[in-house]
């Protein structure tokens, strides 16, 4: 197939034309053609001004919306931000499109699929057995995080997922006259529903809403895609002829979250709400398996007076016998029934309650006591049906079944636990002090602390006593750890596997966590088992620089070492990309993370102990988004070796997993980048050049001197940030069970990276994605002058690290709006000090578009993106403009709810407009 032949951009723009239209048609119906027309002014205008037509189109637009009233401004708001969701669905099909066409293509597999990355693989090493090893030994996780910028409703992501199955239905097959217009007649009705449902929560999400709507992308995606990579991937390998097609691959990729078993800073997640989104993760897989062992009872309807069965399966099929006259000599129904008995009774044992009506009747069946007896039962139906001439069948659903429960156990997705270490610390203070008065842990130091703690984890005797009386705090983290070990028991030992150190700073900090894991009977000293991993995280500039000194240190004590032997001797070590953005920058804290991964390497290599890095990767560039693929090519070597755990935070979530098709695609490339970047790097990785090196260093410094000066150093510049960005509005929206702040501040050092990134977004600044870079390369030029630039050149062209950070700022630069950010700006009530710190900013704007073209040779911000952008601009810039008029009308002291509201409604369609802005 011809892939330039096919005009993609050609069928999106008809697409996102007809979907405007059908809006249109709803507004126009429900609200009457004065408010159409408003709408396609505003609309017409933003147009003209983006295409250049008109050059007082924007002034113009502006005065337009500042002459609204609040009901107006509404409806302009909701219009647009509608819109602005239908585009995104727009650009996903697109990228369905060209992706079914990559693969429908006779050429060589598209870059970033898993086939593109094996043949790629098999070409460096020479041979296809480092194939096979990867895939034996990978580890790869990305992993649903509980932080809040999605900032839509489930509901309205439900008519987003109809609208979508209604377009691609168009694309997949040829209708029929009557059936286009019943496929345009169903799309009216999904985006009446869609202009008629609320876009705003009206209450604060629950942590247990929040586990919910975590759940719903196992639904969409998860549950049914990852099953399906598997059996391709196998069936890749069997076609290398490296395997039979019975052979079954270890599990290498997974999805895990933090939706219920992250404490850090939010206080609403305790042990009861554990254990309930534990009970959430059950009751989901099993409806799942429950679901699928009926389609399948209904599908194998062979008779044994037609095809044999096996021994095992007639013995199991024995145990269904009675369950209907009809099925006497349908052994393989019969099977498939009694499983799903089986299943039935494991969920009254889990659960306490019938979930699926199907088997109910199955009373005497045992539950199964782990997924092991389960997916065991299953061997035995595929294995006859294999031996029997029914090889299809078994490679069928069943085959995707078996995946499935092999994959997602009873637990569904493990929960990883997290919290900060100041916690632990006071929580250990505590027990101490109750057992050994006059401990005073707190004011011990570093080395004293450790001598206590060895010393305690040695002996088997518990620290803490249920006679003896403590502080909420330290039993609630009690609480949360039993009802974790309590877990393990139940579900097994996928349902919690991480225990997570916020703010981890020193060797005690994670002899403390130990401490606690041994008083709640989740680590055993007489055995040195530890039943879940204990893993540091490392989010500031600081931390970043002395986490490979402080994890020599750890790995150096037996007390810790001699534990890791029950882990497969793997330590992880989670890297944060927000706090590090924010406390340094954006060049200086991909540059640390980059150093801090190198070192680690080494230290570990030191040790004989594998490394297996958790990146802990934002939504938007600022806190370490950008394409997943890319950023794994970019990893220094020796630090992937086929282990990877990623994060997926906010809106991005939905975007990379909300379309099962666009969520296949983006596991694929975690898959296909972590196979590349592993083989490349153990096999031709060429050393790193210390000009290179030498280069980042003293550009990251200057970058670093930069930002600090204007964000911590500026007089002011906090008054500034609040009052031109929507961060206090930003706190009063619904979207997540997490304070905005870690404390009852103002200042930047306790707010969270999250609405730190996410404010700057709104007001089309983008700051924390790009800011320093301009002036560390301008005196890095003055210093070396035509050797400098030449060198960074060649940098960009050869070291993918930094080919792309350039990448992922370009990315961010293209959604940057100087006019809009001066209007924002406009709010800050003191003009000496807007006007001193926005000419700072824009300066180094400028400068920073300078040094992206003088070093990679592209004149302005990302054309392609650019491109694509201008296609949703002119929907986007109107929200803007609305957003700084309702924003000057509340600040001046509007109380109307409606204006309230209207800026709420704002940021919603500003955040679905750009997409990855939290």
């Amino acid at each position: 197939m011809d892939l330039n032949a096919i005009d993609f951009a050609a069928q999106q723009r008809e697409e996102i034309r007809n979907l405007g239209r059908l809006l249109g048609e709803a507004v126009r119906a429900q609200h009457g053609d004065d408010v159409y027309s408003l709408i396609e002014k505003i609309r017409q205008g933003s147009i003209r001004y983006h295409r250049g037509t008109d050059a007082a189109a924007n002034q113009e637009l502006k005065g337009l919306l500042e002459s609204l009233t609040s009901d107006q401004t509404i409806q302009i708001i909701r219009a647009f931000s509608y819109f602005s969701l239908l585009v995104n669905i727009a650009e996903d099909q697109r990228q369905i499109r060209s992706w079914r066409a990559e693969r429908s293509s006779v050429c060589a597999p598209a870059k970033g699929s898993i086939a593109h990355a094996i043949e790629k693989a098999i070409e460096t090493a020479g041979n296809s057995d480092v194939v096979m090893q990867f895939f034996k030994n990978a580890n790869i996780s990305a992993v649903l995080t509980a932080h809040p910028t999605e900032v839509k409703r489930k509901s309205i992501r439900n008519c987003q997922t109809v609208i979508a199955r209604l377009l691609d239905e168009r694309d997949r097959i040829k209708l029929l006259p009557e059936e286009d217009a019943n496929n345009t007649e169903a799309l009216r009705r999904a985006i009446v529903t869609l202009w008629q449902t609320r876009m705003l929560r009206m209450s604060t999400l629950s942590v247990l809403d929040e586990v919910e709507n975590g759940l719903s992308f196992f639904d969409a995606t998860f549950m049914n895609e990852l099953p399906r990579i598997y059996v391709d991937v196998e069936d890749q390998l069997s076609n290398l002829g490296k395997q039979s097609r019975y052979d079954e691959l270890s599990n290498f990729i997974s999805v895990g979250t933090w939706i219920g078993g992250d404490r850090d800073g939010n206080p609403y997640v305790t042990a009861e709400i554990l254990e309930h989104a534990l009970r959430m993760h059950c009751e989901r897989t099993l409806a799942y398996y429950l679901d699928e062992i009926h389609v399948l009872s209904s599908q194998l309807s062979m008779s044994d007076h037609l095809v044999p069965a096996c021994r095992q399966l007639v013995e199991l099929a024995a145990h269904a016998e009675m369950s209907s006259p009809h099925r006497a000599d349908e052994p393989y129904r019969r099977a498939m029934d009694w499983i799903g008995g089986r299943v039935t009774m494991t969920a009254r044992r889990f659960l306490g309650k019938d979930i699926r009506n199907h088997y109910s009747h199955f009373v005497d069946a045992r539950p199964y006591r782990t997924s092991d007896e389960l997916e065991d039962d299953l061997k035995v139906v595929e294995i006859s049906l294999s031996k029997n001439g029914s090889e299809p069948l078994a490679r069928g659903k069943l085959r995707s079944l078996k995946r499935a429960v092999n994959l997602f156990g009873f637990s569904l997705a493990p929960i990883d636990l997290r919290q900060n270490a100041d916690v632990h610390e006071r929580v250990v203070s505590e027990l101490f002090e109750a057992v050994y008065p006059g401990t005073r842990y707190l004011d011990l130091d570093e080395e004293q602390r450790i001598g206590l703690l060895t010393k305690e984890l040695a002996t088997g005797r518990p620290l803490a006593s249920q006679y003896l009386s403590y502080s909420e705090p330290t039993n609630s983290e009690l609480a949360i750890f039993r009802t974790a070990r309590a877990a393990l028991d139940l579900y097994g030992p996928r349902s919690i596997q991480n225990c997570i150190i916020s703010k981890a700073a020193s060797v005690s900090d994670m002899l403390e966590v130990a401490l606690l894991l041994k008083e709640c009977g989740l680590l055993n000293p007489a055995s040195n088992e530890l039943r879940v991993n204990i893993v540091p995280l490392f989010e500031t500039i600081e931390d970043l620089r002395n986490s490979a000194a402080l994890m020599e240190r750890l790995l150096g004590l037996k007390a810790y070492s001699a534990l890791l032997g029950s882990r497969n001797n793997t330590q992880e070590v989670l890297l944060g990309y927000s706090d590090s953005n924010k406390d340094g920058g954006f060049i200086t804290s991909n540059w640390e993370l980059y150093k801090a991964e190198t070192e680690l390497v080494k230290t570990f290599k030191r040790h004989n102990v594998l490394l297996r890095i958790f990146h802990g990767r934002g939504g938007s560039v600022g806190r370490g988004g950008g394409p997943s693929y890319e950023a794994i090519l970019a990893r220094p070597p020796g630090s992937v070796e086929g282990r990877i755990r990623l994060t997926e935070q906010g809106e991005i979530i939905t975007a990379k997993y909300g379309n099962p098709e666009v969520g296949r695609r983006h596991l694929e490339l975690l898959i296909a980048g972590t196979l590349e970047v592993s083989l490349s790097q153990n096999n031709s990785a060429p050393p790193m050049q210390e000009s290179y090196l030498r280069a980042m260093e003293e550009l990251s410094a200057l970058a670093f001197k930069a930002y600090r000066g204007l964000v911590y150093e500026t007089d002011g510049f906090e008054q500034f940030f609040i009052e031109s960005t929507i961060v206090s509005e930003f706190a009063a929206l619904n979207i997540g069970s997490r304070p905005a702040s870690r404390k009852q501040s103002t200042s930047i050092e306790d707010l969270r990276a999250i609405p730190w990134v996410f404010s700057w977004s709104q007001c089309r600044w983008m700051l924390p994605g790009w800011f320093g870079f301009g002036s560390a390369v301008n005196l890095w030029l003055a210093k070396h002058g035509e050797d400098g630039i030449r060198l960074l050149q060649q940098m960009y062209r050869e070291w993918p690290f930094f080919a792309m950070l350039l990448s992922n700022m370009d990315m961010v630069l293209a959604s940057v709006d100087v006019a809009i950010a001066r209007r924002y700006a406009s709010l800050v009530n003191s003009s000496e000090l807007r006007d001193c710190i926005f000419n700072t900013i824009e300066i180094e704007h400028k400068q920073t578009i300078d040094a992206m073209h003088k070093i990679t040779g592209v004149s302005g911000p990302n054309p392609a993106l650019r491109q694509a952008l201008r296609q949703r601009l002119p929907y986007l810039d109107p929200l803007n403009h609305a957003q700084i008029e309702l924003l000057r009308r509340y600040r001046s002291g509007d109380a109307d709810e409606r204006t309230r509201r209207g800026i709420h409604l704002s940021i919603n369609g500003i955040a679905a407009g750009l997409r990855n802005s939290g």
